[in-house]
C-alpha cells in the first residue's frame, strides 16, 4: 500500500494519534504526516503510506487555508484556547474599523515569531519541551506569507470581541501567532479559540474523511496518483525513464517546470522526482 490518505483530523487529537490510527488501519508502520495540526483543531492532514512517505517532505512547502475564530481581550501561554489564561482586557469599546486595519497589517509577507510552545526545534528540541521543563524560550522571527486574511464576522460579547476569520498562508505560518498579533496590535492581547483547515494544497475538505470513514473504507490515493496531483508531471521515453530508474542525471535536459517535478515511465508509472540543475535535470527523490 503506497499513497496518500486525506483525513479530517477531529478535536482533540495530535497528530501522531492520528497516525498511530492510521498504522493499524494500513497494516504498517511507514505513516507519516504532513504539516502538524494542533489537537484543539481539525480539517485536513494529509498522511503518507509506505513509498509515498517520501513525498511528504515536499508536499509541506504548499500553501494551507484555515477559518479560524479569534477572541480579543483574553491573552493565553499558548496562543489559543488550551493555554492557561496570561492578561484580560476591556475589547468592548473595538471598533470593526480599527480591527480590520491591524488584521490588513498582517496580510502579506510578514515576520512572525512562532508561540513558544510551537513544534519549532531549538538546538535540535522542540520549543514546547522546552517551555515545560522551565525555559525561558525566545524564537526568533521568520518571514511568512499571509496572501489572506479575511475577516468574516464581528461579534461584540462583552468584555471580548469574537472574529471569524479565514486565512490562507505559507507553510510554517502559526495561526495563533496572527490572533496573538492582532490583540497586541490593538492593545487588548488576543488568541485562537477555533481552527479548522479547510484545505493542504490541492487536498479539501471535500476529499477528506473522517477516520470512522476510512476504518469502514480506507481511501487511498496511490502514489502515480498523488504525484501527479501534487507536482508538475513530465511523461519519459523508454530511454529517459530507464535512467531516471537509475537514479541518472539527465544532461541537457530542460524541465519545463520550476522546483520539483515528478517523472512517469511510458507506461505511467511513477519513477522520481527531478529538479533543474543548470543544463541538468538531477534527482531529488527516486521511488523505483
Amino acid at each position: 500500500m503506497n499513497g496518500l490518505v486525506v483525513v479530517d483530523k477531529p478535536p482533540g487529537w495530535t497528530s501522531h494519534d492520528v497516525v498511530g490510527r492510521m498504522r493499524r488501519l494500513a497494516g504498517t508502520r511507514k505513516v507519516g504526516h504532513a504539516g502538524t495540526l494542533d489537537p484543539m483543531a481539525t480539517g485536513v492532514l494529509v498522511l503518507g503510506v509506505g513509498r509515498a512517505t517520501r513525498l511528504l517532505g515536499h508536499l509541506q512547502l504548499a500553501d494551507k487555508e484555515y477559518l479560524a475564530t479569534i477572541r480579543l481581550g483574553v491573552s493565553t501561554v499558548t496562543d489559543d484556547a488550551e493555554g492557561e489564561t496570561t492578561g484580560t482586557h476591556d475589547a468592548s469599546g473595538l471598533g470593526e474599523s480599527a480591527i480590520r486595519d491591524a488584521v490588513a497589517a498582517l496580510t502579506g509577507d510578514i515576520e512572525q515569531v512562532p508561540s513558544s510552545v510551537s513544534a519549532v526545534k531549538i538546538d535540535g528540541v522542540r520549543s514546547y519541551a522546552r517551555v515545560r521543563s522551565g525555559e525561558d524560550v525566545q524564537i526568533p522571527a521568520r518571514q511568512v506569507t499571509v496572501s489572506t486574511f479575511d475577516v468574516q464576522d464581528v461579534r461584540h460579547e462583552g468584555a471580548v470581541v469574537d472574529l471569524d476569520v479565514r486565512v490562507v498562508c505559507t507553510s510554517g505560518t502559526y495561526v495563533r501567532a496572527l490572533a496573538r498579533d492582532v490583540g497586541d496590535a490593538l492593545g487588548v492581547g488576543g488568541h485562537l479559540t477555533m481552527l479548522r483547515r479547510t484545505r493542504v494544497g490541492g487536498f479539501a475538505l471535500d476529499v477528506a474523511r473522517t477516520l470512522d470513514e476510512h476504518a469502514e473504507e480506507l481511501t487511498v490515493l496511490d502514489i502515480a496518483s498523488a504525484a501527479r496531483s501534487c507536482f508538475p508531471a513530465v511523461d519519459l521515453d523508454e530511454g529517459a525513464a530507464r535512467d531516471v530508474g537509475f537514479g541518472r542525471t539527465l544532461a541537457e535536459r530542460e524541465l519545463p517546470f520550476v522546483g520539483p517535478v515528478a517523472l512517469f515511465a511510458p507506461d505511467g508509472a511513477f519513477l522520481a522526482l527531478y529538479e533543474q540543475s543548470g543544463a541538468d535535470a538531477r534527482p531529488v527523490a527516486v521511488f523505483v
